[in-house]
């Protein structure tokens, strides 16, 4: 990939609430909000994400995002900008949090966001055993291109097979 100014961060937004439940709001991720990731980060994944890992994802100026309801981190997303491409790299929603529309909230903000830099699409990967959210990236208009084989490290030093994702932003 070639070297690409840091795209600037988006404004803190404030978005409809996914229930009646809270208002909620996107702000950056900041290294005072890692130890808030991590939690969900660890909770979610039986390989989790390192505090390095969000950390140098802050400092190389990726689109960093947590969604928070008052005081509670209910999620987040991380994508890397690359030419007329939006690289999703990591999405979660804290499991007592999950199935009520907080997903489908930051896959919108991250599509706003992509058009806004002038990407074409929007790419990821996602577990070949992580069905449900395969489903929800089709719902969203993903689709599936292809596979990458032993992608994701698994149980017992076993690999895992990734299905990669696109949503097309621009028309052709």
């Amino acid at each position: 990939m070639s070297a690409l100014p840091s795209p600037p961060t988006p404004p803190t937004a404030q978005l409809p609430a996914a229930n009646d439940a809270a208002e909620a709001r996107l702000e950056p991720m900041a290294p005072d909000t890692v130890d808030a990731v991590l939690a969900i980060e660890q909770r979610c994944y039986s390989h989790p994400w390192t505090r390095g890992n969000f950390v140098d994802t802050i400092a190389a100026g990726h689109l960093a995002q947590c969604l928070w309801a008052g005081d509670t981190l209910l999620g987040y997303f991380v994508a890397m900008p690359g030419y007329q491409e939006v690289h999703l790299l990591n999405i979660t929603i804290a499991p007592e949090h999950q199935r009520q529309g907080w997903a489908r909230l930051l896959l919108d903000a991250l599509a706003l966001w992509a058009r806004g830099q002038h990407a074409d699409w929007v790419w990821l990967e996602v577990r070949l055993s992580n069905v449900r959210a395969q489903h929800l990236y089709l719902r969203h208009g993903y689709v599936r291109v292809g596979m990458r084989k032993r992608y994701y490290p698994a149980a017992h030093g076993e690999r895992e097979d990734a299905v990669v994702m696109s949503l097309r932003l621009a028309t052709p």
